[in-house]
């Protein structure tokens, strides 16, 4: 078995580096959920809702099965590293830092060939002086969403411009004010975002803006980069983020990516098993897109471990897809739906106004929305 990756780890990757409490009991099965706890965030217990009004706290839904009742934050650097590790003590043979450029071939039959993406760090296996070709009965395929994948279409591969397309950003921050176990929505005019302490008490932030809202910002502050200019626009329209940064500064760059492809593709990629966002991105508004990423991978494996490689012809590959996007549909495709709704409120000042009103005044329907989201989904 061999794991591509395209950047070497550790990394910070765009994220909201939140773990559901069913995520929490994917780690365990993994085998890293111990070492994820002993370093992650308290238990995360409140949501919060902050617009340009005072905000809102609510409590979170505690989970009624499994060991956890709390998701928690990690960042991706921490957690990324741990899954690599514990993939290779399994004897996965980790290539990176390498890309898949093309895949050929059909189920059962695959050759991929594999590109290192740039000069290897010490201790990392050496493959940057030509492309590596593998032949394998079974690729998933885990590019995420903003890259196209060995087989994606030209279509994908290049999509056209629109003014909502998303773009999501992200940063850390040291000495700031939020407190643990909060995790608030960032409601605002073309975007929406998130806060939460993850660990170390970092304070993590990330966020997604419309295209053509980000191009007004930059014509707002010339002479910044995006991501501070999509900070700027975070500390003016959420009280609560000027609050929380006060007398904080931020660790390192903002890092930014997009547009993001929000869908469903699990069904497609000729001939590839789709996993994570490459099978569906829903908006990260929830915070549920790691959770998603691991639960889509168990849904896989259960439907090829009773297989062996060789069984896995074009005929029993169609029968197991077909399965896999079935159970995939039928596990994310609502709470896609849910999201989708939300963010769209967060966005819309029409609908964000007299959503803050509501709130306000009947503060649980922020648990019931969190519950909604799939906050309190067992594995």
């Amino acid at each position: 078995m061999v794991l591509v990756e395209k950047s070497a780890y550790p990394r910070q990757k765009v994220c909201g580096e939140c773990l559901t409490a069913g995520g929490l009991a994917m780690l365990d099965e993994l085998g890293v959920g111990a070492a994820v706890c002993a370093r992650a965030s308290p238990e995360l217990k409140q949501v919060g809702w902050m617009g340009d009004a005072p905000s809102i706290v609510a409590d979170l839904p505690a989970c009624v099965e499994g060991v956890y009742r709390y998701g928690r934050a990690l960042g991706r650097d921490h957690l990324d590293t741990l899954l690599v590790n514990r993939a290779q003590e399994l004897g996965v043979t980790l290539l990176q830092p390498a890309r898949v450029r093309t895949v050929r071939g059909k189920p059962g039959h695959f050759e991929c060939e594999i590109q290192a993406t740039e000069k290897p760090r010490t201790g990392r296996l050496d493959h940057a002086t030509s492309s590596l070709m593998l032949r394998a009965a079974v690729v998933v395929d885990a590019h995420g969403s903003w890259d196209a994948g060995p087989r994606d279409t030209v279509r994908e591969a290049r999509t056209a411009r629109h003014s909502s397309d998303l773009f999501g950003f992200k940063a850390s921050f040291a000495n700031a004010s939020l407190p643990a176990g909060r995790l608030p929505v960032l409601a605002f005019s073309g975007g929406y975002g998130g806060m939460v302490v993850a660990d170390g008490g970092r304070l993590t932030i990330a966020g997604c803006i419309r295209r053509d809202t980000l191009q007004a910002l930059r014509r707002r502050w010339r002479g910044v980069s995006a991501g501070v200019a999509f900070e700027k626009y975070l500390r003016t329209s959420c009280a609560g983020v000027q609050v929380a940064l006060e007398g904080a500064h931020r660790i390192g760059s903002w890092l930014s990516v997009g547009p993001l492809r929000l869908g469903i593709r699990v069904g497609e990629g000729e001939g590839l098993f789709r996993v994570g966002n490459a099978a569906g991105e829903t908006h990260p508004l929830v915070g549920e897109g790691m959770s998603m990423a691991l639960e889509s991978a168990f849904l896989l494996s259960n439907h090829l471990i009773p297989h062996t490689a060789g069984e896995i012809d074009s005929i029993r590959w169609i029968q197991i897809h077909r399965a896999y996007e079935a159970a995939w549909r039928a596990a994310f495709a609502p709470r896609m739906r849910v999201a989708a709704a939300y963010a769209h409120v967060a966005m819309q000042p029409a609908l964000r106004v007299p959503t803050h009103a509501v709130l306000r005044r009947w503060p649980r329907l922020l648990t019931h929305a969190a519950q909604l989201a799939g906050k309190a989904r067992p594995h």
